[in-house]
């Protein structure tokens, strides 16, 4: 379910509302979703994951192109944020299903 960013319990509510912030609770099943805490969990694990891929990115761009600084800027900036969002979705849902299933008494389970 964390691909699609649906409710851990049900699976057909959405999970988010807006961007990144998680719902209140499951439009669906009702589970009260006020009790999660993905905290820095997912930024540091898009961190880790993004980062490797950038400047493998930026190695490649150097050696294949020798572009001038500012194209390694423009490029870079134009390109992490979409990344960093496509990447945090999921990772965020994940790290909320982790909690329902190992900590649900907290969550409504």
């Amino acid at each position: 379910m964390a691909l699609r960013g649906r409710c851990p319990r049900c699976g057909q509510g959405k999970l988010f509302l807006g961007l990144l912030a998680v719902r209140d609770r499951c439009a669906v099943c009702g589970l009260d979703l006020r009790g999660n805490d993905a905290g820095d969990g997912a930024p540091v694990g898009v961190m880790f994951v993004l980062g490797p891929i950038l400047v493998i990115l930026a190695y490649w761009m150097e050696t294949r192109f020798d572009p001038p600084l500012w194209v390694f800027a423009v490029v870079l900036v134009v390109i992490t944020p979409p990344l960093a969002v496509v990447l945090m979705r999921p990772a965020k849902a994940a790290l909320v299903g982790i909690q329902y299933r190992y900590r649900g008494s907290e969550m409504g389970h």
